[in-house]
């Protein structure tokens, strides 16, 4: 950490790129970054993924070297911060003798407990925490938060239910070619379809992030397949795409499977 932290000083004193930074400039970076983290996980490519941490806690030392010249803080502030934090909201492993024998469950309690505790006075609602997050991300959180103060459809069918009634009203706001209420409709249709997710036990985000790999390598099967037929992509026909498509289903499928019967076979 010492040698980056000194990098970092380095690259502010004599890079003209990153001398011209801000950490308003750089959030977006932060955010990029994480979503990098997130795809190479799901490859598991360990080089990738290596890779992409160092490039996530980059991220962490330019902000905090960018404040520290400022005289806010520094990095070693950071680590302090999240060091006490860590210690605080997990009385069950550093005062074992207090909290003995919780379940993961109860650990959860305790949990919203302590972070309720800490945001006392900071929030006028308790969907304010839920911000700065992807779309998907915030709608599921809201929703949660909501529920557990008993604002919550009793059954999945319940949540279905109002899904259907949502999809009614979408088709009848494009009937009606009115495009106001086809964007509030279909942001309705969005997120219902969140809630349902949430009571089936899903990650909205995961599920999405999981169907544009999923729609990445099928494309991209597409692609290398026009290349090999040596014809452009852009003059073949939606139904010969569509027979590649239906080719890479069959396909990519089978590699999954045998990637997973090859993992199973070195695990054993």
């Amino acid at each position: 950490m010492e040698k980056l932290l000194n990098i970092m000083q380095e690259l502010r004193q004599k890079c003209p790129w990153d001398q011209q930074q801000t950490p308003s400039s750089l959030t977006r970076y932060a955010i990029e970054e994480a979503y990098e983290v997130e795809a190479a996980i799901r490859v598991g490519d360990l080089d990738e993924i290596r890779n992409e941490l160092g490039d996530l806690l980059l991220q962490v030392v330019f902000q905090s070297q960018m404040y520290s010249e400022q005289g806010a803080f520094n990095f070693q502030d950071v680590v302090e911060a999240i060091s006490e934090k860590l210690i605080r909201r997990h009385p069950h492993v550093f005062q074992a003798e207090q909290f003995q024998n919780l379940n993961s469950e109860q650990v959860s309690e305790l949990w919203k407990q302590i972070k309720q505790q800490e945001k006392q006075g900071k929030a006028q609602s308790r969907l304010d925490e839920v911000k700065h997050a992807p779309a998907l991300v915030q709608a599921q959180e809201i929703q949660k938060k909501a529920a557990q103060l008993g604002f919550d459809f009793e059954t999945l069918e319940d949540a279905y239910g109002k899904l259907d009634e949502e999809l009614g009203e979408l088709q009848h706001a494009i009937k009606a070619q009115k495009a106001d209420e086809i964007e509030e409709e279909f942001g309705d249709c969005l997120f219902s379809l969140i809630n349902v997710g949430r009571k089936l036990g899903l990650s909205s985000e995961t599920a999405l992030l999981a169907t544009i790999h999923k729609f990445r390598s099928r494309f991209a099967f597409i692609e290398q397949q026009a290349q090999r037929q040596h014809k452009d992509l852009q003059e073949m026909s939606l139904a010969e795409m569509d027979e590649l498509w239906e080719q890479a289903k069959v396909q990519l499928k089978h590699q999954g499977t045998s990637n997973e019967f090859a993992a199973a076979t070195q695990q054993t």
